[in-house]
């Protein structure tokens, strides 16, 4: 069974499209280069909505933090998962019957945060959490049954989240390839054969 993640579906009404690509010509180092300017330029795009995509999109946002660079040329800078932009601690839900299969604290600016992967083996796939609050990873245990529907976990805060306006950031994988806590979500041009085939598109899922 396949549940939504937040507490009603998303609609025209309550939700929008979030571009963050190298195609908006809005976004500058002035903007994501700073918490504040962020945080201020997604709360007025998305006002009381949430806003949603980034799917294998091209983000130059990345370049501000250091971990995502691969090189002094190359970044890892296409998103690997879907990203919901809103209040922190909106909760957000498990969208399908399955098990925890790790959780941790993902440190460091730019990075995930407070983390839960789920694995769903009726599906043959996993599904990863990021940006949540810390009081989340609270009580869970590895393969700990989840069902689906049931309330997981809660955005965070910036000072939690990996230093980011609160979001989720939502993925699905294939193939864990051993991590525990943690998956890359996001990949460099080179390496994105790859990583999208082993992240498929959730909203196509």
């Amino acid at each position: 069974m396949i549940h939504r993640l937040f507490s009603e579906p998303l609609t025209p009404s309550n939700s929008i499209a979030l571009d963050l690509s190298v195609a908006n010509k809005e976004l500058n180092p002035s903007i994501f280069g700073n918490i504040s300017a962020f945080c201020a330029y997604i709360d007025q795009y998305i006002g009381a909505k949430i806003g949603a995509g980034g799917y294998l999109e091209h983000r130059i946002i990345y370049e501000a933090h250091e971990n995502f660079a691969t090189s002094s040329e190359d970044f890892r800078n296409i998103h690997l998962g879907i990203d919901f932009w809103t209040t922190a601690g909106t909760p957000v839900f498990a969208v399908a019957d399955g098990v925890v299969h790790s959780f941790q604290v993902n440190p460091g600016s730019g990075n995930y945060g407070p983390t839960i992967i789920l694995h769903h083996p009726a599906l043959g796939i996993y599904s990863l959490y990021g940006h949540l609050a810390f009081s989340d990873l609270e009580g869970l245990s590895v393969g700990m049954p989840i069902a689906a529907g049931q309330r997981l976990c809660h955005l965070g805060e910036q000072d939690e989240n990996g230093g980011w306006p609160p979001h989720l950031h939502f993925q699905l994988i294939r193939d864990m390839q051993g991590f525990q806590g943690d998956y890359p979500g996001v990949c460099s041009k080179r390496d994105l054969t790859f990583y999208a085939g082993n992240c498929p598109d959730p909203a196509t899922f």
